[in-house]
């Protein structure tokens, strides 16, 4: 198993622990750095209606400079709620590169986060082979 596919797994690991609730995803992010992973995030972990990658990157001070984010769906680029998209914060953050394992279905918005990160001048990658596994925390949802 590659270095990707590895902190993809534990991104997985971390949307599970995502309470499900019928009007959002459940989602988890890893960030690390040269390998090493630096923080951990799901979905409402922390107080405030959070998204996952948002609580990772609160975890290091929204200060994520040179970082690969992990996350188990594409990062949000608008917020039904008035809440600041991930996408947003991962810019603000100095991340470098994104790994997402599924884009985000339109059960809520239309999302175009890869494209707003790609435009910032992010690398956004796509993980292959992993689909299913990252939106099975999801499953009490009807995904569009």
């Amino acid at each position: 198993m590659d270095l990707d596919e590895e902190l993809m797994r534990m991104a997985i690991a971390q949307a599970h622990l995502s309470p499900p609730i019928e009007s959002a995803f459940c989602v988890g992010c890893v960030v690390a750095k040269d390998g090493r992973v630096l923080a951990t995030g799901f979905s409402r972990e922390l107080p405030g209606n959070t998204h996952a990658e948002e609580c990772a990157l609160r975890k290091l001070g929204m200060n994520a400079e040179g970082t690969d984010l992990y996350t188990t769906m594409e990062p949000c680029s608008v917020r039904l709620s008035g809440n600041t998209p991930c996408v947003t914060h991962c810019i603000a953050a100095g991340v470098r590169r994104v790994i997402v394992g599924a884009m985000e279905p339109s059960t809520f918005v239309t999302c175009k986060g890869v494209a707003l990160l790609r435009e910032h001048g992010i690398q956004v990658d796509l993980l292959e082979g992993l689909q299913e596994a990252c939106l099975a925390p999801n499953r009490h949802l009807k995904l569009a």
